[in-house]
């Protein structure tokens, strides 16, 4: 009987646990945030890029890049040597899996708001957005020459 009710209580916590609010991230932007979420198999991950305390860029195989914006700020994530992430099913997802965070503290979990796959040009402008990247300047046009007037002195 008791074994029944600790099971009970464990798939309880666990359901709330997964529930989360729908609030945005800090990061999030409706040019951002996808409609639908993507996913990143973990053994595909390379290397990844902080943005900011909520948003980084991360690389997966074939310099496929995503954005991944977390539900919370993460105090340690620009200071931190060390990232995971944490994962049931080998590839994380937007709303269930979490970020791990290593500031010399312990390890900090956050859970992943939204991941989306970026384009070249996606992933530029999100770089620019962020202040780590200036952006393209164009050329400034060609001044024309105008004749000016000729002045006269009155005496």
């Amino acid at each position: 009987m008791i074994l029944k009710q600790l099971v009970i209580c464990f798939i309880s916590s666990t359901l709330a646990a997964c529930a989360g609010s729908s609030e945005p991230s800090l990061g999030d932007d409706t040019d951002v945030v996808p409609a639908r979420p993507d996913c990143i198999s973990t053994r595909t991950i390379r290397d990844y890029r902080v943005l900011d305390d909520a948003n980084l860029v991360v690389t997966a195989n074939g310099n496929r890049k995503h954005h991944v914006s977390l539900s919370r700020r993460a105090t340690g994530l620009t200071a931190s040597w060390k990232i995971g992430f944490r994962s049931t099913s080998g590839r994380i997802c937007g709303g269930f899996d979490e970020i791990l965070v290593d500031d010399g503290f312990g390890p900090e979990r956050i859970r992943i708001a939204g991941i989306r796959e970026l384009t070249p040009e996606e992933y530029d402008a999100l770089l620019v957005r962020f202040g780590k990247k200036e952006p393209a300047t164009e050329p400034a046009p060609a001044t024309k020459s105008v004749e000016s007037a000729e002045v006269e002195e009155l005496d």
